[in-house]
């Protein structure tokens, strides 16, 4: 007797299921969202059953206050690259799921290969590959020249498959790569879709929980750069990686946007060679790769990003706009926090670029989120209005606000040492943010204005 086929629509923005198709999600107001999907009757039984056994121990949990709690130390294996670590939080934590993404080509599979080559060397190691064949991830791991010889590769699609030869070899650490390949066989939808990625990723999730076993989810992303399928796949793991890079850049950067075992906004930086993935101890030296000759529009600041301070140059291009609408162009920084600037620039300052072009970079393809950088656009922009080069040796960082004011920032005397380590002599910081005690050989200015500090560039 064939099974009876029930139909349901998953929001794939939140996971949200619905009994018929509607046009807005009310879980979480997401238009056009929902995609159909086919359950049999059997699979929803099963799901259940497995929700209920999935971690070890659950059905015998009892109610308990939160001082009764046992806490103990989180056990971290070292993933032989410090720059993952960071971005993890000081390590792989037995039982997590982190879940790593990235454009096409972007070096996700080459780290992953790297540090599970390294790590087999003293751990047991699954790599599970769902796009290669077992001779591509050899070659590759041959042609970086890894220590291949302990490494322990599968090649399978099929979920089941996977965790059942992950319990014969029983691996501290388990790679799968991708989840948009994996499917389960109640799941009448082909691999990629919402129904197959929530599924299986969720088996996944239940299995690593259950058995301690780390693993790690490779994932891809569409056009808009958010991993592909169901945005609950985010909600499910315990980490969310991005590995970002420009196409005409070898250096990449690793970003935590989810972590429940550290801080998010972590930042690991890497330069994508033909021997893997080198990491950069020193992020500031490549974003300040500065021109031999000082020209106008060109500002520096410090940027903090986790628990380390980046210096990375600020350029601004302003030039007569030949139509009537003038451009705003912006790479690295928010385009509506531009235009409040220059309102602000215009009414506090008294300098008009209502009539300009003005194009603003950041350096190095970082990208630049928060509002310490406001004061370092504003000098930059100043200086190409002006045709005035600023001192190669200054630091500029501070938050504008609305009424012309410099705001304090955060970690403000770290930003300032750092700046001093790399040679720089002179800051203009919020008053806020000076130093009680100074620091040796830098010459700090302090702002409570953004006329003030225009003076004093």
């Amino acid at each position: 007797m064939a099974k009876k086929v029930k139909l349901a629509y998953v929001c794939t923005e939140c996971g949200a299921d619905y009994a018929q198709w509607q046009g807005q999600c009310t879980a979480c107001g997401e238009w056009n969202s929902l995609k159909e999907f086919k359950v049999s009757a059997s699979k929803t039984k099963a799901s259940g059953r497995a929700q209920t056994v999935g971690y070890a121990g659950a059905s015998e949990q009892t109610v308990m206050s939160v001082n009764e709690v046992e806490l103990s130390e989180v056990p971290r294996i070292d993933s032989s690259l410090s720059e993952l670590d960071r971005v993890l939080g000081g390590g792989i934590v037995p039982g997590s799921v982190v879940l790593i993404g990235g454009d096409p080509g972007v070096g996700k599979s080459s780290l992953l290969l790297q540090v599970c080559c390294q790590l087999s060397q003293s751990q047991k190691v699954l790599y599970v590959t769902g796009e290669e064949s077992l001779q591509q991830v050899a070659m590759r791991a041959k042609r970086m020249s890894l220590p291949e010889d302990k490494l322990r590769l599968l090649t399978e699609t099929d979920v089941e498959a996977i965790t059942m030869a992950a319990q014969t070899e029983q691996p501290k650490v388990m790679v799968v790569d991708s989840i948009q390949t994996m499917q389960l066989g109640d799941v009448s939808s082909a691999a990629g879709g919402v129904s197959q990625v929530r599924e299986s990723a969720a088996y996944l999730t239940r299995f690593a929980k259950q058995n301690q076993i780390m693993v790690f989810l490779v994932g891809h992303v569409t056009k808009s750069g958010e991993v592909a399928g169901p945005r609950v796949l985010e909600h499910i793991v315990d980490t969310v990686l991005f590995l970002e890079g420009q196409s005409d850049s070898r250096f990449r950067t690793l970003r935590a946007i989810k972590n429940r075992f550290g801080a998010v906004n972590e930042l690991g930086v890497f330069a994508m060679t033909d021997k893997g993935m080198k990491q950069i101890k020193n992020p500031s030296a490549i974003f300040l790769s500065r021109a031999e000759e000082p020209s106008p529009g060109s500002a520096v600041m410090v940027l903090w990003e986790g628990s380390r301070p980046l210096l990375v140059e600020i350029q601004a291009l302003v030039d007569e706009s030949p139509y009537g609408a003038p451009k705003r162009v912006t790479v690295g920084l928010e385009y509506n926090r531009l235009s409040m600037l220059l309102a602000v620039l215009h009414r506090h300052a008294g300098v008009q670029a209502g009539d300009q072009d003005v194009y603003v970079n950041v350096v190095g393809g970082v990208k630049v989120s928060e509002t310490s950088a406001d004061l370092a656009v504003l000098c930059a922009i100043v200086s190409s209005l002006k045709n005035k080069v600023l001192p190669q040796d200054l630091i500029v960082f501070g938050e504008v606000g609305l009424s012309g004011e410099i705001r304090p920032v955060s970690s403000g005397q770290e930003r300032i040492l750092e700046a001093a380590k790399h040679g720089f002599k002179k800051a203009i910081v919020p008053n806020a943010n000076i130093p009680k005690g100074g620091v040796p050989g830098m010459e700090v200015i302090g702002v409570s204005t953004l006329q003030q500090a225009l003076a004093q560039t």
